[in-house]
């Protein structure tokens, strides 16, 4: 990817964040809103040692992708496509979605949230609702 690429890429990322309310960063509600009205890819990045029970591709979220952070480079293939479709990053905490998530903009994903909590919080909030 040249630094043109790069730049553009950037550029468009950061007009489309500063058009989000708190700048791409969703709450549990808001996060299930996407994933329910848009279709929403989910991705978790946690690293194996910080997946306590199970990741959201197990625990069955529509759209769910696991790919822990470590193995990013190697797993690209794996992203969601379309480059415009929302996609919500989660981890344990918000450290390593935040560098995810910017990794995304950079590479053109342009419809990129950050859940502003652990992950394991929209797992149980999706068991409940799913779970009869």
């Amino acid at each position: 990817m040249s630094i043109d690429v790069l730049t553009e890429n950037l550029k468009e990322a950061i007009k489309a964040d500063l058009e989000k309310e708190e700048f791409g960063h969703v709450n549990v509600r808001r996060a299930r809103e996407l994933i329910r009205d848009l279709g929403a890819y989910v991705l978790d990045v946690r690293p194996p040692a910080h997946v306590e029970h199970e990741n959201a591709e197990e625990a069955g979220i529509p759209g769910a992708i696991y790919i822990p952070y470590p193995e990013l480079p190697v797993q690209l293939d794996r992203l969601p496509k379309p480059k415009n479709h929302p996609v919500i990053v989660g981890c344990k905490r918000t450290r390593l979605a935040n560098r995810v998530a910017g990794l995304l903009l950079a590479l053109g994903y342009l419809n990129v949230y950050v859940l502003d909590t652990d992950i394991d919080n929209l797992i149980e909030c999706h068991r409940a609702h799913t779970e009869g």
